[in-house]
C-alpha cells in the first residue's frame, strides 16, 4: 500500500467513524426527547451549533436529572446525555482559549458520563492535555524534598508501632511470601479465604518509581479534576467530599494541617480517568485465579494519617502499595456479628467499632477477638479474601492500588 494509498484510507475511516459519532449523538437525543427531555435536546443542539451558553444550560439539566433520585434508579440515557453536554461545554471552552475548564468539564463527564461517548471523552482529554501552551508548563518548584520525607515518614519500625490501634489484643502477623507462585497462590490462599502479603511481584511496574516523582504527578495529573474525601473518615460526621483538580490535592498532601483538612483520594477509578498513569501499572496474574473477572481498579492516594475504619468488601481483594507504607488490621467473616455492623443498609459493611478509640463498655465483644495484621511495605501486596473486614492506616504519604474480581459464577 503507497503512502497515499494509506493516507487516504486513514481519512476514510475518521470520516466513518465521525458518521458513527453524529449518529450516536442523534440516536441519543431521540432517546432523550422520549424521556420528556425537549428542553435539553433544543439547548444541545444549540451548542452542537457553538453556544456555550446553551452548552452549560444542557449540561446544568442533564445534572439535575442524575441527581433527582437515588443513582441507580438514573435513567441511563440522562447519564450519556450528561456526558454529551460535558463534550460541548469542553469543545467550546477550548476553543475559546480556556483549556483548564474544558478539562474539568471532560473530567466531569468521564466521572458522571455514561459509556456511550466515552471513547470521544477519552480522545477530546487527549487532544486539548496535550495542547499546552507557554503559560501551562509547569514549573519545578522546591517541594521535593518535602515530598519525598512524607513518602518515607515513619520507616522506623518502632516509631510507627506507637502510632498503631491497641495491640494489647491477640493477634498474629499476616503471612509473607517472596515472588508466589499462582498456583501456590490459588491452592494455599485463594481457595482457603486466607490473607497472604506477596513481595517482589511489582518492581517492574513504573509506577514504583514515577509515582515518587512529584513533577511526574503534576505533568501527567496537574490539571486534572479529581473527587476527594475530606475529614477523619467516612463515618464521621464532619466528613465531606470535594472536587479539586489533582496539583491542588498534591499541594494538601504536603500540608502540615492535615486535622482540619486530611484529604484522601479513595477508591476512585482513577485509572480509568487519566491513561498515562493506567499504563504504569499491570494487572497480576493472581487478579485471574478463580477463572471470574476484574471488577474494580482503584487508587488510594493520600498523606500520613488516612484511615478507611473497619469493613468489609464482597469481592477477593488485591492491594498494592506502590509508594510508602500503610498498618492494615483484618478480622475473619466469622467474626462479623462480633464487630457490631451498622444497622443502616447503606453502612452494613461497616463497623460501628472506632480502632482508634475502643470503647469496650459499649462493644464489648470485640476485645477478646482475634485478628491478623501487618505493616504493607512498599512494594508489596496484600490478598485480602471476600468479607474480611479490614482496617487501613497511612503510615507515611502512601498511593496504593486494589484491584477487586471475582470468582466464576459469582455476581
Amino acid at each position: 500500500m503507497t503512502q497515499e494509498t494509506s493516507g487516504a484510507a486513514t481519512e476514510a475511516e475518521k470520516a466513518a467513524a465521525m458518521v458513527v459519532d453524529e449518529e450516536r449523538r442523534a440516536a441519543l437525543l431521540r432517546r432523550i426527547t422520549q424521556e420528556g427531555g425537549f428542553a435539553y435536546v433544543s439547548s444541545a443542539e444549540k451548542a452542537a451549533g457553538g453556544d456555550l451558553r446553551a452548552a452549560e444550560a444542557a449540561r446544568e439539566m442533564a445534572w439535575e436529572q442524575l441527581h433527582s433520585g437515588p443513582w441507580h434508579e438514573v435513567v441511563p440515557a440522562w447519564r450519556d446525555a450528561y456526558a454529551m453536554a460535558c463534550l460541548h461545554v469542553a469543545e467550546l471552552r477550548a476553543g475559546a482559549g480556556d483549556r483548564r475548564e474544558a478539562l474539568r468539564a471532560l473530567d466531569m463527564g468521564l466521572m458522571m458520563g455514561g459509556p456511550l461517548l466515552r471513547g470521544e471523552l477519552d480522545a477530546a482529554v487527549h487532544r486539548i492535555a496535550a495542547a499546552k501552551g507557554p503559560d501551562d508548563e509547569l514549573v519545578a518548584n522546591d517541594c521535593a524534598e518535602k515530598w519525598t520525607e512524607g513518602i518515607y515518614k515513619n520507616q522506623n519500625l518502632a516509631e510507627a508501632l506507637c502510632t498503631l490501634p491497641n495491640k494489647s489484643l491477640s493477634c498474629k502477623e499476616v503471612e509473607r511470601k517472596s515472588s508466589l507462585s499462582l498456583e501456590t497462590f490459588i491452592c494455599d490462599y485463594f481457595l482457603r479465604d486466607s490473607p497472604v502479603v506477596i513481595s517482589g511481584c511489582i518492581d517492574h511496574w513504573p509506577a514504583r518509581t514515577k509515582w515518587k516523582d512529584i513533577e511526574y504527578l503534576k505533568r501527567v495529573a496537574g490539571d486534572r479534576t479529581i473527587p476527594v474525601e475530606v475529614g477523619k473518615n467516612y463515618l464521621c460526621d464532619e466528613w465531606k467530599q470535594e472536587l479539586i483538580t489533582f496539583s491542588q490535592f498534591l499541594e494538601r498532601i504536603q500540608s502540615t494541617n492535615y486535622p482540619s483538612n486530611l484529604t484522601y483520594l479513595a477508591q476512585h477509578p482513577l485509572f480509568d480517568q487519566i491513561r498515562e498513569l493506567r499504563d504504569d501499572i499491570m494487572i497480576p496474574d493472581y487478579c485471574f485465579a478463580g477463572g471470574g473477572e476484574l471488577r474494580s481498579l482503584n487508587a488510594w492516594f493520600g498523606p500520613p494519617g488516612t484511615v478507611t475504619p473497619l469493613h468489609h468488601d464482597p469481592h477477593h481483594n488485591l492491594f498494592a502499595q506502590v509508594v510508602g507504607r500503610k498498618y492494615i488490621r483484618l478480622y475473619p467473616t466469622s467474626a462479623s456479628e462480633s464487630l457490631y455492623p451498622h444497622t443502616e443498609s447503606m453502612l452494613s459493611n461497616s463497623s460501628q467499632v472506632d480502632l482508634d478509640n475502643i470503647d469496650l463498655k459499649e462493644f464489648p465483644m470485640v476485645e477478646d477477638l482475634d485478628f491478623m495484621d501487618c505493616i504493607l511495605e512498599e512494594g508489596e501486596m496484600l490478598y485480602i479474601p471476600p468479607k474480611w473486614w479490614h482496617y487501613v492506616r497511612s503510615l507515611s504519604t502512601s498511593f496504593s492500588v486494589s484491584f477487586w474480581w471475582s470468582a466464576a459464577g459469582h455476581s
